[in-house]
């Protein structure tokens, strides 16, 4: 994927060309959070980090921060993941399909992001869904939910001949062999073309890394400061010169590129493209 950050974890496999491409739909559900006692969402790297270690039993395609926008990819869309439950001599759950894109959305109910608490992952920002929805359908999965779009948390098994014959999206609580019952709820296909309106630039383009010098003084980097505070990644140490690209921004970039998984020498602090246009500064 395109947008993705890579982070293969080896162990490729095929999958079964005899049945249709699918996709299917998961959340990490890795806190119990409740309306009463709601919890900080676990960070992006963290998860990315189980999921290349002790989690690399249970990796799926993608993971996706619905929050941020951030996407990290763990297999190859001709390969099959490892997310789902798979019975010795049952239907192969993980390889079903000319394509079984499996894709973990960064999300548990009533989990709490900047202050604001989310019960369902459909009522999240949904950053990046449009990236992800287009790069699934580059791999021929059809804009359906054979069992339904879903909107609970529940069970709802899909019988084996429908599983066999019929490709599109499924949830993680209607594949057969597993007891899951995530995602809750999903967002809506991207199925409308671009108004002209809608081609218009909403944010401010990437003007590249050396354009980020000690001493620049630029609204751009007043407004990239602001969505810095936003994101909850202000390490900023004074309020005067927001506009102007010094030490404290550096920290806060760095913050930011840690949130969306950079690592090591990866996380400088300098903006690049990906970060940039995951960050979402309003054009100025």
């Amino acid at each position: 994927m395109p947008q993705a950050l890579r982070a293969d974890v080896g162990d490729h496999a095929p999958c079964d060309p005899e049945f249709p491409p699918r996709a299917i739909a998961h959340i990490t559900a890795d806190r119990a959070a409740t309306a009463e006692s709601p919890l900080d969402l676990v960070p992006f790297a963290n998860l990315k980090g189980f999921f290349t270690g002790s989690g690399k039993g249970q990796a799926p395609q993608i993971l996706w921060d619905p929050f941020t926008g951030a996407f990290a990819q763990f297999f190859p869309a001709t390969s099959r993941s490892k997310a789902l439950f798979d019975a010795p001599g049952g239907t192969r759950t993980n390889r079903a399909g000319r394509v079984v894109i499996q894709i973990e959305a960064l999300f548990f109910p009533h989990c709490r992001v900047n202050g604001e608490v989310f019960a369902r992952l459909a009522d999240t920002p949904c950053k990046g869904w449009g990236d992800l929805h287009a790069w699934v359908s580059s791999w021929d999965v059809p804009d359906v939910w054979p069992m339904g779009r879903p909107t609970s948390l529940s069970r709802n098994t899909c019988p084996a001949d429908k599983w066999r014959t019929q490709g599109g999206w499924y949830a993680h609580a209607q594949v057969p062999e597993n007891d899951h019952v995530d995602p809750g709820s999903w967002p809506a296909f991207v199925s409308q073309p671009p108004t002209p309106s809608d081609t218009e630039p909403r944010f401010e383009p990437f003007p590249g890394a050396s354009f980020f010098q000690a001493g620049r003084q630029s609204p751009i980097i007043g407004g990239m400061h602001g969505r810095l505070v936003a994101e909850d990644c202000d390490r900023y140490t004074s309020s005067t010169r927001f506009d102007v690209w010094g030490a404290g921004d550096v920290r806060s970039y760095t913050a930011w590129q840690q949130k969306l998984g950079f690592e090591g020498r990866a996380a400088d602090g300098v903006p690049g493209r990906f970060s940039w246009d995951r960050l979402e500064v309003p054009n100025v």
